[in-house]
């Protein structure tokens, strides 16, 4: 069990980076001028590659192992961060983006993959409630980390120390062996690959109504900054209120196994993301700094069930030797989200405003609700 805990810290520091990199390129590109479209464009080159290569890194990971992809996926981000602290440009932010989406395309799939092979199956819940406290926690260190960075020291600093920060999971990883599970030395699966996975019923509900999540998840990230630089928010309050969701969707999560337990999954998954289509409704009319932070911390502990419980229902319903593969097309119907939700949002938003969008992704939410009771 210790070594779960070992592995979300290392998660913690490179989701942060992540996170905080997201923050810090939007507001650099607003500051330069960018308009919502273009804005939008940005977050999305994050997924490109991992959208591309998730399966195929999944693949990699059950042949090899775990921790050799990590340890690269580290390298390609760290190198990512530092490329805006050496040239300050909306190109530079693109190349950013885009090695930081190649490293993690790689890490994310690896350490999910090894979640769920560490300890028995009973455990893997649990397992993955851990992994996910990583993850939320880095929700709040990296976007409040990088507005602190921002207003102290500048854009060309704040990259660069996020940078600096991935080499301890690099170290990490590089020399605790426990934290890479053993490939199978070939490539499971037959001539179908992943498609063929789409044939299982049970795990096709389970992927759809996981991407209906991770789209409120990145509608969320996408908006919260770009709606708190129009009611002239500082970065620290930007930062703060992403915080807030990080802190819910943290605080949901050690609780978790128990609510789980004592309610079983799917109730609980159903509530809290009919809950978090609620909240989506609401969202876009709160413009004062408290609501703000309130209602975010709310959209966190719903929208934090999803991910946890997803993760422990898909991996439980991978083929023998293919759970890496499962878990990178998981990856990569998120990433298409990932993709298409900053590009639409940020063009019905320029269009429309964000009560629309808002709203279309609280029916989105409903839908992965509908699907759950069903898986």
């Amino acid at each position: 069990m210790g070594y779960v805990w070992l592995l979300a810290l290392v998660v913690t520091v490179v989701q942060g980076g992540q996170m905080g990199s997201r923050v810090a390129s939007t507001l650099y590109a607003l500051d330069m001028g960018a308009g919502k479209l273009t804005v939008g464009l940005l977050i999305a080159s994050y997924s490109v590659f991992p959208l591309i290569l998730a399966v195929h890194a999944g693949r990699i990971a059950d042949r090899v192992g775990t921790r050799g992809p990590a340890v690269w996926g580290c390298l390609s981000m760290a190198v990512g961060l530092a490329v805006p602290a050496i040239g300050s440009s909306i190109g530079a932010l693109f190349l950013s983006a885009g090695l930081i989406g190649l490293g993690f395309a790689f890490f994310n799939v690896s350490t999910q993959s090894l979640a769920g092979h560490l300890g028995p199956r009973s455990q893997r819940t649990r397992n993955f409630s851990t992994l996910a406290l990583g993850y939320s926690a880095s929700g709040l260190l990296g976007p409040v980390a990088a507005g602190y960075l921002i207003e102290g020291r500048g854009y060309a600093f704040a990259f660069g120390a996020l940078s600096a920060a991935l080499l301890l999971p690099v170290v990490v990883l590089a020399s605790t062996r426990a934290l890479g599970a053993p490939g199978t030395g070939r490539v499971a699966g037959g001539g179908g690959g992943a498609f063929d996975l789409l044939r299982n019923g049970e795990l096709r509900r389970v992927l759809i109504a996981g991407a209906l999540i991770a789209t409120g998840w990145d509608l969320f990230n996408f908006y919260v900054p770009v709606h708190g630089h129009a009611i002239q928010l500082s970065p620290v309050e930007i930062g703060k209120v992403l915080g807030a969701f990080a802190v819910g969707t943290f605080a949901v999560r050690v609780f978790l196994g128990r609510l789980t337990t004592r309610y079983r999954i799917r109730p609980v998954l159903v509530v809290a993301m009919i809950g978090a289509a609620l909240l989506f409704l609401v969202y876009p009319w709160v413009d004062h700094y408290p609501a703000l932070l309130a209602v975010s911390f709310l959209c966190g502990m719903t929208l934090g069930v999803g991910q946890p419980l997803m993760q422990t229902m898909a991996f439980n319903r991978s083929p023998e030797g293919r759970a890496g593969e499962v878990t990178g097309l998981r990856l990569a119907i998120n990433n298409l989200n990932h993709v298409a939700v900053p590009l639409a949002a940020g063009a019905l938003g320029s269009v429309m405003g964000a009560a629309p969008v808002f709203a279309l992704t609280a029916a989105f939410l409903v839908a992965s609700a509908w699907l759950a009771r069903r898986a």
